[in-house]
Protein backbone atom coordinates (compact mmCIF):
# COMPACT_ATOMS: atom_id res chain seq x y z
CA UNK A 1 0.00 0.00 0.00
CA UNK A 2 1.08 3.48 -0.64
CA UNK A 3 2.04 4.96 2.45
CA UNK A 4 -0.31 8.08 3.85
CA UNK A 5 1.21 10.93 4.90
CA UNK A 6 0.02 14.28 6.33
CA UNK A 7 1.64 17.63 5.07
CA UNK A 8 2.29 20.41 6.68
CA UNK A 9 -1.28 22.17 5.69
CA UNK A 10 -3.10 19.03 7.00
CA UNK A 11 -1.15 18.92 10.16
CA UNK A 12 -2.31 22.52 10.51
CA UNK A 13 -5.81 21.53 10.09
CA UNK A 14 -5.34 18.79 12.45
CA UNK A 15 -3.99 21.18 15.20
CA UNK A 16 -6.58 23.91 14.99
CA UNK A 17 -9.60 21.67 14.47
CA UNK A 18 -8.19 20.46 18.33
CA UNK A 19 -7.42 23.58 19.65
CA UNK A 20 -11.19 25.16 18.39
CA UNK A 21 -12.54 21.69 19.99
CA UNK A 22 -10.70 22.47 23.44
CA UNK A 23 -11.71 18.67 24.72
CA UNK A 24 -9.88 18.02 27.57
CA UNK A 25 -8.36 14.91 28.47
CA UNK A 26 -10.92 14.03 30.92
CA UNK A 27 -13.70 14.56 28.54
CA UNK A 28 -12.44 12.35 25.79
CA UNK A 29 -14.89 10.22 23.40
CA UNK A 30 -14.97 7.20 25.35
CA UNK A 31 -15.87 9.11 28.66
CA UNK A 32 -18.44 11.15 26.89
CA UNK A 33 -19.42 7.81 25.64
CA UNK A 34 -20.54 6.26 29.15
CA UNK A 35 -22.35 10.20 30.00
CA UNK A 36 -24.00 10.93 26.82
CA UNK A 37 -24.31 7.65 24.59
CA UNK A 38 -25.41 4.34 25.88
CA UNK A 39 -22.96 1.74 24.51
CA UNK A 40 -23.40 -1.68 24.73
CA UNK A 41 -20.06 -2.99 26.22
CA UNK A 42 -18.85 -6.37 27.31
CA UNK A 43 -18.08 -6.78 31.00
CA UNK A 44 -15.31 -9.13 30.05
CA UNK A 45 -13.14 -6.51 28.18
CA UNK A 46 -13.44 -3.69 30.09
CA UNK A 47 -11.68 -0.32 28.86
CA UNK A 48 -10.23 0.41 32.17
CA UNK A 49 -9.12 -2.26 34.43
CA UNK A 50 -6.47 -1.59 36.61
CA UNK A 51 -4.54 -4.70 37.04
CA UNK A 52 -1.44 -5.62 38.93
CA UNK A 53 0.73 -8.48 40.58
CA UNK A 54 2.50 -7.63 43.86
CA UNK A 55 6.13 -8.37 43.33
CA UNK A 56 7.53 -9.11 47.44
CA UNK A 57 11.17 -8.79 48.75
CA UNK A 58 10.75 -9.64 52.03
CA UNK A 59 12.44 -12.66 52.86
CA UNK A 60 12.68 -13.04 48.79
CA UNK A 61 9.38 -13.84 48.18
CA UNK A 62 9.08 -12.91 44.74
CA UNK A 63 12.22 -10.67 43.63
CA UNK A 64 14.93 -11.04 44.18
CA UNK A 65 15.21 -15.00 44.57
CA UNK A 66 17.65 -16.25 47.35
CA UNK A 67 19.72 -18.14 44.86
CA UNK A 68 20.60 -14.72 42.99
CA UNK A 69 22.55 -13.44 46.02
CA UNK A 70 25.35 -16.21 45.44
CA UNK A 71 25.39 -15.46 41.75
CA UNK A 72 28.15 -15.20 39.89
CA UNK A 73 26.67 -12.09 37.88
CA UNK A 74 24.49 -11.04 41.03
CA UNK A 75 23.42 -7.95 39.27
CA UNK A 76 22.77 -9.10 36.01
CA UNK A 77 20.61 -12.03 37.69
CA UNK A 78 18.59 -9.94 39.39
CA UNK A 79 17.50 -7.92 36.73
CA UNK A 80 16.95 -10.68 34.23
CA UNK A 81 14.60 -12.22 37.11
CA UNK A 82 13.09 -9.00 37.29
CA UNK A 83 12.89 -8.71 33.44
CA UNK A 84 10.91 -12.06 33.89
CA UNK A 85 8.28 -10.60 36.14
CA UNK A 86 7.43 -8.03 33.66
CA UNK A 87 6.92 -10.71 30.92
CA UNK A 88 4.53 -12.13 32.89
CA UNK A 89 2.58 -8.88 33.49
CA UNK A 90 2.46 -8.14 29.83
CA UNK A 91 1.48 -11.88 28.94
CA UNK A 92 -1.61 -11.27 31.22
CA UNK A 93 -2.46 -8.17 29.96
CA UNK A 94 -1.66 -6.45 33.60
CA UNK A 95 -0.81 -2.47 33.34
CA UNK A 96 0.70 -2.02 36.39
CA UNK A 97 3.37 -3.82 38.89
CA UNK A 98 3.00 -3.03 43.08
CA UNK A 99 6.82 -4.31 44.46
CA UNK A 100 8.04 -3.93 47.76
CA UNK A 101 10.85 -1.90 48.09
CA UNK A 102 11.23 -0.94 51.33
CA UNK A 103 10.65 -4.09 53.12
CA UNK A 104 11.91 -3.86 56.87
CA UNK A 105 12.94 -0.30 57.60
CA UNK A 106 15.71 -0.57 54.68
CA UNK A 107 15.99 0.16 50.56
CA UNK A 108 16.15 -0.69 47.38
CA UNK A 109 17.91 2.55 46.80
CA UNK A 110 20.84 4.31 47.92
CA UNK A 111 19.07 6.36 50.54
CA UNK A 112 20.56 8.33 52.66
CA UNK A 113 18.15 7.58 56.05
CA UNK A 114 18.44 3.80 55.84
CA UNK A 115 20.13 0.80 55.17
CA UNK A 116 20.48 -1.29 52.10
CA UNK A 117 18.12 -3.89 52.31
CA UNK A 118 19.90 -7.41 52.88
CA UNK A 119 16.96 -8.93 50.30
CA UNK A 120 19.61 -7.62 48.24
CA UNK A 121 22.96 -9.22 48.97
CA UNK A 122 22.02 -11.40 51.87
CA UNK A 123 24.05 -8.91 54.25
CA UNK A 124 22.53 -6.09 56.16
CA UNK A 125 23.25 -2.63 54.92
CA UNK A 126 25.83 -4.33 51.80
CA UNK A 127 25.47 -2.01 48.77
CA UNK A 128 24.79 -4.00 45.93
CA UNK A 129 26.53 -1.80 43.26
CA UNK A 130 24.10 -0.51 41.72
CA UNK A 131 20.30 1.48 42.12
CA UNK A 132 18.01 -1.21 42.08
CA UNK A 133 14.79 1.21 42.50
CA UNK A 134 15.94 2.67 39.32
CA UNK A 135 16.14 -0.08 37.30
CA UNK A 136 12.89 -0.93 38.68
CA UNK A 137 10.72 2.27 37.62
CA UNK A 138 12.65 2.49 34.15
CA UNK A 139 11.88 -1.05 33.03
CA UNK A 140 8.35 -1.20 34.10
CA UNK A 141 8.05 2.00 32.21
CA UNK A 142 9.28 0.78 28.90
CA UNK A 143 6.76 -1.64 28.98
CA UNK A 144 4.41 0.83 29.91
CA UNK A 145 3.56 -0.28 33.45
CA UNK A 146 2.54 1.72 36.14
CA UNK A 147 4.58 1.28 38.89
CA UNK A 148 3.80 1.30 42.73
CA UNK A 149 6.24 1.88 45.12
CA UNK A 150 5.35 -0.45 48.26
CA UNK A 151 6.27 0.57 51.36
CA UNK A 152 6.30 -1.05 54.88
CA UNK A 153 5.92 1.86 57.43
CA UNK A 154 6.96 0.48 61.05
CA UNK A 155 8.76 -3.29 60.68
CA UNK A 156 12.17 -2.53 61.54
CA UNK A 157 13.08 -7.32 60.94
CA UNK A 158 12.12 -10.10 60.68
CA UNK A 159 11.97 -13.02 63.60
CA UNK A 160 15.55 -15.05 63.72
CA UNK A 161 16.92 -16.92 62.46
CA UNK A 162 17.09 -15.85 59.40
CA UNK A 163 15.96 -11.91 60.26
CA UNK A 164 17.50 -9.95 63.40
CA UNK A 165 14.28 -11.04 65.78
CA UNK A 166 14.41 -8.52 68.62
CA UNK A 167 18.51 -7.59 68.66
CA UNK A 168 19.27 -4.31 67.80
CA UNK A 169 22.59 -5.39 67.30
CA UNK A 170 21.83 -7.48 64.40
CA UNK A 171 20.76 -4.98 62.46
CA UNK A 172 23.20 -3.30 59.86
CA UNK A 173 25.64 -1.54 61.10
CA UNK A 174 24.56 2.87 61.52
CA UNK A 175 20.60 1.78 61.37
CA UNK A 176 18.60 4.28 62.80
CA UNK A 177 16.93 1.60 65.19
CA UNK A 178 20.15 1.09 66.73
CA UNK A 179 20.85 5.16 67.17
CA UNK A 180 17.46 5.15 68.24
CA UNK A 181 16.69 2.86 70.38
CA UNK A 182 13.79 4.48 72.20
CA UNK A 183 11.92 4.70 68.98
CA UNK A 184 11.37 0.65 68.75
CA UNK A 185 10.02 -2.01 70.74
CA UNK A 186 9.79 -5.63 70.46
CA UNK A 187 7.05 -7.88 69.72
CA UNK A 188 6.21 -10.18 70.56
CA UNK A 189 8.95 -9.84 73.51
CA UNK A 190 12.36 -10.60 73.11
CA UNK A 191 12.43 -14.55 73.63
CA UNK A 192 9.67 -15.45 72.63
CA UNK A 193 9.19 -17.26 69.28
CA UNK A 194 7.86 -14.88 66.16
CA UNK A 195 9.58 -11.68 67.89
CA UNK A 196 10.50 -8.87 65.53
CA UNK A 197 11.68 -5.10 66.07
CA UNK A 198 8.43 -2.67 64.91
CA UNK A 199 8.88 1.87 64.82
CA UNK A 200 7.05 2.91 67.54
CA UNK A 201 4.12 4.69 65.32
CA UNK A 202 3.13 6.55 69.10
CA UNK A 203 6.46 8.50 68.72
CA UNK A 204 6.01 11.68 66.98
CA UNK A 205 9.93 11.48 65.90
CA UNK A 206 9.53 8.21 64.25
CA UNK A 207 6.06 8.89 62.12
CA UNK A 208 8.60 12.13 60.50
CA UNK A 209 11.43 9.80 59.96
CA UNK A 210 9.46 7.41 58.31
CA UNK A 211 7.88 9.32 56.06
CA UNK A 212 11.18 11.08 55.56
CA UNK A 213 12.73 7.67 54.50
CA UNK A 214 9.50 7.15 52.33
CA UNK A 215 9.43 10.47 50.87
CA UNK A 216 13.19 10.34 49.64
CA UNK A 217 11.75 7.60 46.95
CA UNK A 218 8.77 9.91 46.22
CA UNK A 219 11.27 12.58 45.18
CA UNK A 220 13.86 10.88 43.26
CA UNK A 221 12.39 8.36 41.29
CA UNK A 222 9.66 8.77 38.67
CA UNK A 223 6.86 6.47 40.50
CA UNK A 224 3.76 6.34 39.91
CA UNK A 225 2.58 5.11 43.10
CA UNK A 226 2.60 4.82 46.91
CA UNK A 227 1.20 1.67 48.17
CA UNK A 228 1.32 0.42 51.98
CA UNK A 229 -0.07 -2.58 52.77
CA UNK A 230 -1.32 -4.18 55.91
CA UNK A 231 1.16 -4.14 58.81
CA UNK A 232 0.45 -0.42 61.13
CA UNK A 233 0.33 -1.89 64.71
CA UNK A 234 1.48 -5.20 65.09
CA UNK A 235 -1.02 -8.22 64.59
CA UNK A 236 -1.73 -9.70 68.00
CA UNK A 237 0.37 -12.28 69.27
CA UNK A 238 -1.35 -15.08 71.80
CA UNK A 239 -2.06 -12.34 74.96
CA UNK A 240 1.26 -10.35 74.74
CA UNK A 241 0.29 -6.35 74.28
CA UNK A 242 2.30 -4.04 72.39
CA UNK A 243 4.47 -2.36 74.92
CA UNK A 244 3.80 0.99 74.56
CA UNK A 245 2.69 2.52 78.08
CA UNK A 246 5.30 4.76 78.38
CA UNK A 247 4.69 6.20 74.95
CA UNK A 248 1.05 6.49 75.88
CA UNK A 249 2.07 8.93 78.53
CA UNK A 250 4.36 10.78 77.17
CA UNK A 251 2.84 11.55 73.73
CA UNK A 252 -1.08 10.38 74.13
CA UNK A 253 -2.11 14.36 73.07
CA UNK A 254 -5.00 14.16 75.65
CA UNK A 255 -6.61 11.15 74.44
CA UNK A 256 -7.57 8.93 77.60
CA UNK A 257 -8.59 5.79 75.43
CA UNK A 258 -4.96 3.96 74.49
CA UNK A 259 -6.94 2.14 71.08
CA UNK A 260 -8.09 5.54 69.89
CA UNK A 261 -4.87 7.04 70.07
CA UNK A 262 -3.18 4.46 68.24
CA UNK A 263 -5.89 4.30 65.74
CA UNK A 264 -5.35 8.55 65.65
CA UNK A 265 -1.30 7.78 65.33
CA UNK A 266 -2.06 5.67 62.03
CA UNK A 267 -4.81 8.10 60.55
CA UNK A 268 -1.99 10.43 61.06
CA UNK A 269 0.57 8.97 59.40
CA UNK A 270 -2.43 8.45 56.74
CA UNK A 271 -3.43 11.92 55.93
CA UNK A 272 -0.05 13.31 56.38
CA UNK A 273 1.87 10.84 54.13
CA UNK A 274 -1.14 11.75 51.20
CA UNK A 275 -0.21 15.74 52.04
CA UNK A 276 3.76 14.90 51.52
CA UNK A 277 3.34 13.11 48.49
CA UNK A 278 0.85 15.40 47.00
CA UNK A 279 2.96 18.16 47.94
CA UNK A 280 5.35 17.54 45.84
CA UNK A 281 4.26 15.53 43.00
CA UNK A 282 0.27 15.90 42.53
CA UNK A 283 0.03 13.03 40.19
CA UNK A 284 1.33 10.61 42.50
CA UNK A 285 -1.17 8.11 43.33
CA UNK A 286 -1.53 6.73 47.36
CA UNK A 287 -3.02 3.50 48.28
CA UNK A 288 -3.20 1.28 51.24
CA UNK A 289 -4.12 -2.44 50.70
CA UNK A 290 -5.57 -3.27 54.28
CA UNK A 291 -6.71 -6.71 56.23
CA UNK A 292 -10.17 -7.35 54.24
CA UNK A 293 -12.61 -6.46 57.88
CA UNK A 294 -12.89 -2.92 58.90
CA UNK A 295 -15.34 -3.87 61.31
CA UNK A 296 -18.09 -6.59 62.16
CA UNK A 297 -21.38 -5.54 62.07
CA UNK A 298 -21.92 -7.13 65.38
CA UNK A 299 -19.72 -4.49 66.50
CA UNK A 300 -20.97 -1.36 64.76
CA UNK A 301 -24.03 -1.35 62.21
CA UNK A 302 -21.50 -0.11 59.35
CA UNK A 303 -19.87 -3.05 59.46
CA UNK A 304 -20.00 -5.89 57.44
CA UNK A 305 -21.84 -9.22 57.75
CA UNK A 306 -18.97 -11.31 58.94
CA UNK A 307 -17.35 -12.28 62.28
CA UNK A 308 -13.94 -12.37 61.57
CA UNK A 309 -11.30 -9.93 63.18
CA UNK A 310 -11.35 -6.67 63.02
CA UNK A 311 -8.49 -3.94 61.24
CA UNK A 312 -9.79 -1.28 63.30
CA UNK A 313 -9.37 -2.76 66.90
CA UNK A 314 -6.16 -5.17 65.99
CA UNK A 315 -3.93 -3.40 64.18
CA UNK A 316 -5.68 -0.20 64.91
CA UNK A 317 -6.42 0.74 61.40
CA UNK A 318 -9.30 2.90 60.54
CA UNK A 319 -9.76 2.20 57.15
CA UNK A 320 -13.17 2.85 56.52
CA UNK A 321 -12.50 7.16 57.89
CA UNK A 322 -9.60 6.69 55.45
CA UNK A 323 -11.86 6.07 52.45
CA UNK A 324 -14.41 8.50 53.87
CA UNK A 325 -12.09 11.58 54.68
CA UNK A 326 -10.48 11.05 50.85
CA UNK A 327 -6.76 10.31 52.49
CA UNK A 328 -5.95 7.74 49.90
CA UNK A 329 -6.24 7.15 46.13
CA UNK A 330 -7.03 4.25 45.78
CA UNK A 331 -8.04 1.23 48.58
CA UNK A 332 -7.14 -2.66 47.54
CA UNK A 333 -9.16 -4.75 50.83
CA UNK A 334 -7.40 -7.75 51.27
CA UNK A 335 -10.21 -9.89 50.28
CA UNK A 336 -8.33 -13.70 50.83
CA UNK A 337 -11.43 -15.48 51.32
CA UNK A 338 -13.20 -18.23 49.24
CA UNK A 339 -16.90 -17.48 47.84
CA UNK A 340 -19.24 -19.54 50.16
CA UNK A 341 -21.00 -20.53 53.39
CA UNK A 342 -18.06 -18.98 55.83
CA UNK A 343 -19.28 -16.28 58.03
CA UNK A 344 -16.12 -15.21 58.61
CA UNK A 345 -15.31 -13.53 55.79
CA UNK A 346 -17.42 -14.82 52.63
CA UNK A 347 -15.93 -13.17 50.08
CA UNK A 348 -19.51 -12.44 48.55
CA UNK A 349 -20.79 -10.46 51.36
CA UNK A 350 -17.50 -8.31 51.55
CA UNK A 351 -17.26 -6.99 47.79
CA UNK A 352 -20.33 -5.43 48.17
CA UNK A 353 -19.44 -3.93 51.44
CA UNK A 354 -16.25 -2.23 50.26
CA UNK A 355 -18.20 -1.27 47.33
CA UNK A 356 -20.83 0.81 49.37
CA UNK A 357 -17.91 2.22 51.13
CA UNK A 358 -16.07 4.45 48.25
CA UNK A 359 -19.42 5.38 46.72
CA UNK A 360 -19.89 8.39 46.70
CA UNK A 361 -15.91 9.37 46.94
CA UNK A 362 -13.03 9.94 44.92
CA UNK A 363 -11.39 6.36 46.30
CA UNK A 364 -11.14 3.90 43.54
CA UNK A 365 -11.70 0.53 44.80
CA UNK A 366 -9.53 -2.83 43.44
CA UNK A 367 -9.67 -5.64 45.32
CA UNK A 368 -6.68 -7.79 46.59
CA UNK A 369 -6.64 -11.78 45.33
CA UNK A 370 -5.38 -14.92 46.79
CA UNK A 371 -3.66 -16.58 44.07
CA UNK A 372 -1.14 -18.00 46.97
CA UNK A 373 -4.65 -20.32 48.15
CA UNK A 374 -5.29 -21.52 44.67
CA UNK A 375 -4.76 -25.02 44.47
CA UNK A 376 -2.95 -25.26 47.81
CA UNK A 377 -4.94 -27.93 49.81
CA UNK A 378 -4.14 -26.77 53.04
CA UNK A 379 -6.82 -23.94 52.47
CA UNK A 380 -9.80 -26.14 52.02
CA UNK A 381 -11.44 -27.67 49.54
CA UNK A 382 -12.79 -24.24 47.85
CA UNK A 383 -9.63 -23.33 46.77
CA UNK A 384 -9.13 -26.74 44.99
CA UNK A 385 -11.48 -25.19 42.75
CA UNK A 386 -9.60 -24.23 39.81
CA UNK A 387 -12.55 -21.54 38.81
CA UNK A 388 -11.93 -19.58 42.47
CA UNK A 389 -10.38 -16.91 41.33
CA UNK A 390 -12.39 -16.19 38.31
CA UNK A 391 -15.68 -16.22 39.44
CA UNK A 392 -14.49 -13.81 41.99
CA UNK A 393 -13.52 -11.54 38.73
CA UNK A 394 -17.04 -12.83 37.59
CA UNK A 395 -18.52 -11.61 40.92
CA UNK A 396 -17.00 -8.25 40.72
CA UNK A 397 -18.54 -7.07 37.55
CA UNK A 398 -21.82 -6.77 39.32
CA UNK A 399 -20.32 -3.96 41.71
CA UNK A 400 -19.26 -1.16 38.86
CA UNK A 401 -17.04 0.56 42.59
CA UNK A 402 -14.89 -2.85 42.01
CA UNK A 403 -12.32 -1.26 39.49
CA UNK A 404 -9.58 -3.82 39.27
CA UNK A 405 -7.60 -6.55 41.07
CA UNK A 406 -4.11 -6.88 42.78
CA UNK A 407 -2.93 -10.22 42.88
CA UNK A 408 -0.72 -11.80 45.40
CA UNK A 409 1.99 -12.54 44.92
CA UNK A 410 4.11 -13.17 41.50
CA UNK A 411 5.40 -16.21 42.15
CA UNK A 412 2.19 -17.91 43.04
CA UNK A 413 0.70 -16.26 39.60
CA UNK A 414 3.07 -18.14 38.21
CA UNK A 415 2.71 -20.94 39.11
CA UNK A 416 -0.74 -21.50 37.87
CA UNK A 417 -1.85 -24.01 40.02
CA UNK A 418 -5.02 -26.09 38.71
CA UNK A 419 -4.51 -23.75 35.57
CA UNK A 420 -6.57 -21.36 37.58
CA UNK A 421 -4.15 -18.19 36.51
CA UNK A 422 -4.79 -18.94 32.72
CA UNK A 423 -8.67 -20.03 33.75
CA UNK A 424 -8.75 -16.05 34.98
CA UNK A 425 -6.32 -14.19 32.34
CA UNK A 426 -8.81 -15.95 29.51
CA UNK A 427 -11.97 -14.85 30.87
CA UNK A 428 -11.09 -11.58 32.34
CA UNK A 429 -7.72 -10.61 30.84
CA UNK A 430 -8.08 -11.07 27.33
CA UNK A 431 -7.66 -7.83 25.79
CA UNK A 432 -5.27 -4.98 27.34
CA UNK A 433 -7.19 -2.43 29.33
CA UNK A 434 -6.17 1.26 30.26
CA UNK A 435 -5.72 2.42 33.80
CA UNK A 436 -8.92 4.03 35.69
CA UNK A 437 -8.68 7.34 35.25
CA UNK A 438 -8.50 10.44 38.20
CA UNK A 439 -9.97 12.83 37.67
CA UNK A 440 -9.44 14.96 40.96
CA UNK A 441 -5.16 14.43 40.16
CA UNK A 442 -4.28 17.42 37.90
CA UNK A 443 -3.98 17.22 34.45
CA UNK A 444 -4.16 18.96 30.96
CA UNK A 445 -5.65 18.65 27.94
CA UNK A 446 -3.72 16.23 25.29
CA UNK A 447 -3.99 16.99 21.48
CA UNK A 448 -4.88 13.85 18.99
CA UNK A 449 -1.93 12.16 17.86
CA UNK A 450 -1.11 12.68 13.97
CA UNK A 451 -0.54 9.37 12.10
CA UNK A 452 1.63 10.40 9.39
CA UNK A 453 2.40 6.42 7.85
CA UNK A 454 0.76 3.24 7.96
CA UNK A 455 1.92 0.75 5.88
CA UNK A 456 2.45 -3.17 5.60
CA UNK A 457 5.75 -4.63 5.96
CA UNK A 458 7.06 -7.76 6.08
CA UNK A 459 6.44 -8.17 10.02
CA UNK A 460 3.17 -6.94 10.30
CA UNK A 461 1.87 -3.48 9.90
CA UNK A 462 3.63 -0.33 10.66
CA UNK A 463 2.33 3.02 12.07
CA UNK A 464 4.28 6.07 12.91
CA UNK A 465 2.48 8.75 14.42
CA UNK A 466 3.73 12.56 16.04
CA UNK A 467 2.29 14.00 19.19
CA UNK A 468 1.19 17.93 18.18
CA UNK A 469 2.34 20.16 20.76
CA UNK A 470 3.34 17.90 23.28
CA UNK A 471 4.11 19.42 26.26
CA UNK A 472 3.76 22.83 25.51
CA UNK A 473 1.99 25.46 26.66
CA UNK A 474 -1.76 24.37 28.31
CA UNK A 475 -1.35 21.07 26.53
CA UNK A 476 -0.78 18.14 28.40
CA UNK A 477 2.52 15.30 27.63
CA UNK A 478 1.85 11.85 26.01
CA UNK A 479 3.25 9.47 28.39
CA UNK A 480 1.59 6.81 26.21
CA UNK A 481 -0.53 5.75 23.11
CA UNK A 482 -3.07 3.87 22.76
CA UNK A 483 -3.75 1.97 19.72
CA UNK A 484 -7.56 0.22 18.24
CA UNK A 485 -7.65 -2.00 15.62
CA UNK A 486 -10.51 -2.07 13.25
CA UNK A 487 -11.39 -4.77 10.49
CA UNK A 488 -11.82 -3.45 6.86
CA UNK A 489 -12.73 -0.03 6.17
CA UNK A 490 -14.36 1.57 9.35
CA UNK A 491 -15.49 5.05 10.63
CA UNK A 492 -15.66 4.23 14.18
CA UNK A 493 -18.18 5.71 16.20
CA UNK A 494 -18.80 6.93 19.67
CA UNK A 495 -18.96 3.62 21.14
CA UNK A 496 -16.64 2.00 19.06
CA UNK A 497 -14.23 2.33 21.45
CA UNK A 498 -16.27 2.59 25.08
CA UNK A 499 -14.47 -1.43 25.35
CA UNK A 500 -11.17 -2.88 24.60
CA UNK A 501 -12.71 -5.21 21.92
CA UNK A 502 -10.56 -3.53 19.32
CA UNK A 503 -8.01 -2.06 21.64
CA UNK A 504 -4.86 -4.16 20.24
CA UNK A 505 -1.82 -2.34 22.42
CA UNK A 506 -0.63 0.34 24.56
CA UNK A 507 3.22 1.66 24.21
CA UNK A 508 4.95 4.01 25.85
CA UNK A 509 5.66 7.41 24.67
CA UNK A 510 9.43 8.08 23.75
CA UNK A 511 9.09 11.75 22.87
CA UNK A 512 11.55 13.37 20.65
CA UNK A 513 9.28 13.25 17.81
CA UNK A 514 7.99 10.58 15.65
CA UNK A 515 7.34 7.32 17.25
CA UNK A 516 6.53 4.40 15.47
CA UNK A 517 5.21 0.49 16.37
CA UNK A 518 4.59 -2.26 14.48
CA UNK A 519 1.45 -4.73 14.55
CA UNK A 520 2.63 -7.89 14.58
CA UNK A 521 -0.73 -9.87 14.71
CA UNK A 522 -1.36 -8.04 11.68
CA UNK A 523 -2.62 -10.81 9.06
CA UNK A 524 -1.31 -10.26 5.92
CA UNK A 525 -3.63 -8.88 2.79
CA UNK A 526 -6.13 -8.11 5.54
CA UNK A 527 -7.45 -4.70 5.31
CA UNK A 528 -7.85 -2.63 8.35
CA UNK A 529 -8.44 0.68 10.29
CA UNK A 530 -6.45 2.12 12.99
CA UNK A 531 -7.20 4.99 15.24
CA UNK A 532 -4.56 5.70 17.94
CA UNK A 533 -4.97 8.08 20.62
CA UNK A 534 -2.98 9.60 23.44
CA UNK A 535 -2.87 9.36 27.29
CA UNK A 536 -1.43 11.43 29.74
CA UNK A 537 0.67 9.55 33.19
CA UNK A 538 -3.04 9.36 34.90
CA UNK A 539 -4.24 7.53 31.49
CA UNK A 540 -7.01 10.36 30.56
CA UNK A 541 -7.07 10.11 26.28
CA UNK A 542 -7.00 12.55 24.05
CA UNK A 543 -9.31 12.40 21.26
CA UNK A 544 -8.71 9.69 18.48
CA UNK A 545 -6.85 10.29 15.47
CA UNK A 546 -8.31 10.45 11.97
CA UNK A 547 -8.38 6.66 10.81
CA UNK A 548 -5.06 5.39 9.51
CA UNK A 549 -5.94 2.71 6.76
CA UNK A 550 -4.25 -0.20 5.67
CA UNK A 551 -5.95 -1.23 2.35
CA UNK A 552 -3.39 -4.40 1.42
Amino acid sequence: MKATRLGAAGLAAVLLGALVAGTPATAAPDAASTTTVNCDTDPATPKRQFRALWIASVTNIDWPSKASQTAPEQVARQQAEYLEWLDLAERLHHNAVVVQVRPTADAFWPSPYEPWSEYLTGVRGQDPGWDPLAFLVSESHKRNLEFHAWFNPYRVSMPAPGGAGADLDQLAPGHPARQHPDWTFAYPPAGVAGSRLYYDPGVPEVREFVQTAMMDAVKRYDIDGVHFDDYFYPYPSGTHQVPDDDTFAAYNRGFTDKADWRRDNINLLIQEMNAKIKAVKPWVKFGVSPFGIWRNASADPLGSDTTGSQSYDIISADTRKWVKQEWIDYVVPQLYWYIGQYPAADYARLVPWWAETVRGTRVQLYIGQADYKSGDPAYGAFWMNPRELSDHLTLNRSYPEVQGNVHFSAVQVRANRLGATDIYASEHYSRPALIPTMSHLPSKPLLMPVVTRSARQDDGVRLTWRQPADGVGPFGTATSYAIYRFDGVKVAGACDRADAAHLVQTVRATGGGTQSWVDSTALPGKRYTYYLTALDRLANESPASPPAFVLR
